[in-house]
């Protein structure tokens, strides 16, 4: 990878720009959380989708720094962890995916102390403080957009641990079944560690690790979204996304997190080009931010002060 030429915003664990508001009180919290309803439905299928993230002026924002950080030749392009123009293993389709966003551009820095965002998986860990994992870009083009296989994330993940993590996805176009949205596969969360296959590669790949108990039940549900709408989902939740051959492109970013207290379970490297944590060690440093912490709700300060005093929601 080469050295990137700009700012590393990973070092500024706060807002840095006028695109969110953070709550300065309870009350002013209260419109973020979700309802009960949403939190039982998260519980019992895995998965719970439908929640707005972005105003449609946030999303507009996201997609033209996402137009800009594509591009190989972005000046920030060193500061991703990964990055593939074309992740696919079909040479006819094309998945753009690349992790560490959060460190190039304001606006992928910012969605990560999202009130929305921060507050729904607060909630669905347990009403426990979140640590951010690391996030993620998925961008299928029209016509020819690839296949994201059926997968769980954690089996990407068991270099973390114990297993208390989550997964928002966010659309930046309207997602649907024609543009390769996501599917779930409803309780899949309770089929345990399944082999992860590759990514890109073969949609049925996972198939060949399932019983035939887990066939059967094999059910997936599409996950329709309308762009600035996420959906959250359990670690060991399968799910995936077919390709995209409608002629409107399916953008799309990804915010992981864990439960403050996860710890690393290997002693090499986490993400790459970072500084390993120990076996055992907590995860926790620069790129493993604090984002936040109920118990802080109320306080005073509740949020460290803004530079821009001016910031808004609009």
């Amino acid at each position: 990878m080469k050295r990137s030429s700009q700012t590393d915003l990973s070092t500024s664990h706060r807002l840095i720009s006028d695109m969110f508001k953070w709550p300065d009180t309870p009350e002013e919290w209260e419109p973020y959380r979700l309802s009960h309803e949403q939190i039982a439905h998260y519980n019992q299928y895995g998965y719970v989708a439908g929640i707005k993230m972005l105003e449609e002026w946030q999303v507009d924002q996201l997609n033209e720094e996402l137009a800009q950080i594509t591009d190989p030749a972005h000046p920030g392009n060193g500061l991703f962890y990964q990055f593939a123009s074309n992740e696919s293993t079909d040479p006819n389709t094309v998945l753009f995916h690349a992790l560490g966003a959060w460190r190039i551009t304001t606006g992928f820095h910012d969605i990560l102390w999202n009130p929305a965002f921060v507050m729904a998986a607060s909630q669905l860990l347990g009403d426990r403080a979140v640590r951010f994992w690391h996030d993620q870009l998925f961008c299928k083009p029209a016509r020819h957009g690839g296949v994201v296989a059926w997968h769980q994330d954690y089996s990407y993940w068991t270099r973390t641990s114990p297993l208390q993590h989550l997964t928002c996805w966010t659309a930046l176009d309207n997602a649907t079944k024609e543009n390769g949205c996501l599917y779930y596969v409803p309780y899949s969360q309770h089929w345990g560690l399944l082999d992860k296959p590759e990514l890109a590669g073969d949609m049925e790949g996972l198939m060949d690790y399932l019983t035939p108990e887990q066939k059967v039940q094999f059910k997936p549900v599409p996950i329709e979204l309308r762009k600035g709408y996420a959906s959250f989902h359990h670690p060991l939740m399968v799910h995936g996304s077919f390709a995209n051959t409608s002629e409107r492109s399916r953008r799309a970013f990804v915010l992981n997190v864990f439960a403050d207290g996860t710890r690393s379970n290997t002693d090499g490297e986490l993400l790459p080009h970072t500084p390993p944590i120990p076996k055992g060690a907590k995860m926790e440093g620069p790129f493993y931010p604090l984002l936040f912490d109920p118990l802080s709700i109320g306080t005073v300060p509740t949020y460290p002060s803004s530079p821009n005093p001016s910031r808004s929601s609009r």
